[in-house]
């Protein structure tokens, strides 16, 4: 699976708790998931259980830490999947 097809289904994962729409309509790997999607903090565990579900992998507590933006998660994903 390469990074635009990870990315697309990041997404995807994301969009039923983005707040900001605005964002969303335009969201690039810069894109901050709390900040500019305004996705809450709370929500950030069911995304990380959404994105193990979907990609068939484990995503470690210190990984979720240093999940900030979209590309962040797109980055981590591949990584795992790599």
């Amino acid at each position: 699976m390469n990074e635009s097809e990870v990315m697309e289904k990041v997404v995807k994962i994301l969009t039923p708790w983005v707040k900001n729409q605005e964002a969303l309509a335009s969201v690039s790997m810069e894109t901050s998931i709390l900040d500019d999607l305004k996705v809450n903090s709370a929500r950030l565990v069911d995304v990380v259980i959404a994105f193990e579900d979907e990609f068939d992998i484990e995503i470690a507590d210190e990984d979720v830490d240093s999940v900030n933006t979209v590309g962040d998660s797109v980055n981590l994903i591949v990584s795992k999947l790599g």
